[in-house]
């Protein structure tokens, strides 16, 4: 049932809202694989992250949206890598930060409501069903691909 709401939200909120604002974090261990998550209501493999909440700063959605899909903690202040324009969701803008420096003090268990499953991945290895935006998302980020406005 969650998972069929969830798709609704997804298909109805442009419509009802003006721009939507989104936040992704690269989160980078120690041995340098990223850390994606897969959701239980949309096929593929993403970064983390969400919408940003009214009354919430960007930072904020950031930081809930890892500690919330991930458990992740950040050990250092994220840099902003990009701000994207979605083609596909008229007036959806997507900022990427990048953090090197992450821990998973209490990791969420898997399955839950949202999140299928998670963890860290080579960036050359990736999931199959890691989605396309995500992996021209990590090319900008670790191979120094040209970044593209738009998501």
């Amino acid at each position: 049932m969650y998972s069929h709401l969830a798709r609704l939200a997804t298909l109805v909120a442009p419509v009802l809202r003006g721009m939507t604002l989104g936040v992704r974090g690269a989160c980078f261990d120690e041995d340098g694989r990223v850390f994606l998550v897969r959701h239980s209501y949309l096929p593929g493999w993403y970064l983390p992250g969400g919408g940003v909440e009214r009354g919430e700063t960007v930072s904020e959605a950031l930081l809930r949206e890892l500690r919330e899909e991930g458990g992740i903690e950040i050990d250092d202040a994220p840099t902003l890598f990009g701000i994207y324009n979605n083609p596909k969701r008229r007036r959806d803008h997507v900022l990427v930060f990048v953090s090197r420096r992450v821990r998973r003090p209490n990791p969420p268990l898997y399955p839950n409501r949202e999140i299928a499953e998670a963890g860290f991945f080579e960036v050359g290895a990736l999931p199959e069903a890691t989605t396309p935006a995500t992996r021209r998302r990590l090319a900008e980020i670790a191979a120094g691909a040209p970044n593209s406005p738009h998501w």
